[in-house]
């Protein structure tokens, strides 16, 4: 199975920033008040939240196992490479490429497998190498924000934590691996974090000579963005003349259904082998431009609520329906308001203590009738406390990866579970959401986001390649190379 929501709590995960996997990887942030990079604008008067991420992580059960490999090698497994002694095994490596390949067909796209397998090989070394540098420093994912990284990955999903590892144990996945590669996946993300990306700033001097050297329309139009319905039958490469004739049927039978009125939703969980047929085939309102082109020309000029298709692309074929449609503006986004209770283990208070406190504030205000402002002045320990927990008017990923996660699947007035993030544990509580045009300031600091994203991933390439200088790497497989 694939849990296609862990890419909202995981993108942030290491991985060797290629087209494999992941376009751009956790931001630093300098917590003033626990959530808000300094330097940049809010409208709320603070300063601004860490700048927007990209790219995800599909297939979640078959992520790198790491040093919490819960499964030694099994037969006809042998190791292809070495990292400071330990292995990366044949198992690990298919494992990889077969996610990489899922996210492929997704995207329509089918690059050769040796691309595949030394793109994969290469992530796989760069996340033992840093795993192995986290444990070198101690660093350790807590029982409690493992605990709640489970939670959200089963919420996100629609499902119970218990109903959730049944479906993986259905699939061969125990609950032990699913917390070893989970509990790998927070530490890469951490890792990172602190030895690379809270050591990058972009100047208002570095600022300029950006906008001088590359020219940007502050007031340029961002691209229309579309939400798309998917059910995709996978093809694969060396399917017969009758296999793909039978797989024809099935996304015509899927067709079918829902030209006899069936929900859209309920025909992709039972068609789809795509990631997110599990959660009723919504890919999300997403920019033109980070869409297939294919998908692009086949709902060209089909209106809201029309389904497209069958059509074959070289992972299989789809049906496309258009649920949402969003002209471009000169600088529209979506924003957030919400505010949040903060609280941090220690002084004899531990993490799971913490969240039981959490839990029973949820409880009075959620079940209670208490005023969450009200609460938040009493028991909160960010600087927003005194203004109830009032957080102002946010764009898309401004908050901290791990709060906007929650904070983009809450509904208005909606208050989350407590969320773990590197600060603490909160309590969110989405007010409002609009629609929104920014100011030429606010634009700026867009720019200055991407600016930072750009040298954020060139110090952690350098990161990496001075990891592997320093390393002892042994590549076994002939097949594989360095």
């Amino acid at each position: 199975m694939t849990f296609s929501h862990l890419s909202r709590l995981l993108r942030r995960a290491s991985c060797a920033c290629t087209l494999l996997l992941c376009a751009a990887l956790p931001l630093a942030v300098q917590a003033q008040q626990g959530l808000r990079l300094p330097g940049s604008p809010s409208a709320a008067g603070g300063s601004l939240r860490s700048p927007a991420y990209s790219g995800e992580l599909q297939d979640a059960p078959a992520l790198a196992s790491g040093n919490g490999q819960a499964t030694g090698p099994q037969q006809a497994d042998h190791i292809v490479a070495l990292v400071n002694s330990e292995p990366i095994t044949n198992l690990d490596l298919q494992r990889r490429m077969q996610r990489a390949r899922a996210f492929f067909a997704q995207q329509g796209i089918s690059p050769s497998d040796d691309q595949i397998r030394q793109e994969a090989l290469n992530v796989l070394i760069a996340e033992r190498l840093q795993l192995q540098e986290a444990r070198n420093l101690g660093m350790t994912i807590d029982d409690y924000t493992l605990e709640q990284a489970e939670r959200n990955v089963a919420e996100q999903n629609g499902v119970s934590v218990s109903a959730m590892y049944r479906e993986l144990a259905a699939e061969g996945i125990s609950r032990e691996q699913f917390r070893n590669q989970l509990r790998d996946q927070l530490t890469l993300m951490r890792v990172r974090e602190r030895l690379v990306d809270s050591r990058v700033r972009v100047s208002d001097q570095e600022l300029d000579r950006f906008l001088r050297d590359n020219p940007v329309d502050l007031g340029a139009q961002t691209p229309p963005a579309i939400n798309l319905g998917h059910v995709l039958v996978i093809v694969p490469e060396d399917a017969s003349a009758e296999q793909e004739a039978q797989l024809r049927q099935r996304i015509e039978a899927a067709a079918q259904a829902l030209q006899d009125g069936r929900d859209f939703a309920e025909v992709a969980r039972e068609f789809s082998d795509a990631p997110e047929g599990r959660t009723g085939g919504e890919l999300g309102l997403r920019p033109e431009n980070q869409y297939p082109e294919l998908f692009l020309e086949a709902t060209q000029g089909h209106p809201m609520g029309s389904v497209v298709g069958p059509i074959r692309s070289g992972a299989g074929f789809h049906l496309l329906k258009v649920l949402e449609r969003q002209e471009g503006g000169a600088g529209i986004v979506i924003q957030n308001h919400a505010r949040h209770i903060l609280m941090t283990p220690g002084s004899g208070r531990s993490p799971q203590e913490v969240g039981q406190i959490l839990n029973e504030i949820r409880d009075r205000i959620v079940n209670g009738g208490e005023d969450f402002a009200v609460l938040a002045r009493e028991y909160s320990e960010d600087g927003s406390a005194a203004q109830g927990g009032d957080l102002g008017w946010a764009g898309p990923g401004m908050f901290v990866p791990e709060f906007q996660a929650v904070l983009d699947e809450l509904q208005p007035g909606e208050v989350s579970y407590p969320v773990a993030s590197r600060f603490g544990l909160h309590l969110i509580q989405l007010l409002e959401r609009r629609q929104a045009r920014l100011t030429q300031a606010e634009m700026r600091e867009m720019v200055r986001g991407h600016v930072r994203e750009q040298k954020v991933n060139e110090e952690y390439v350098k990161w990496i390649e001075g990891l592997r200088a320093r390393a002892f790497i042994e590549i076994r497989d002939d097949e594989g190379g360095r």
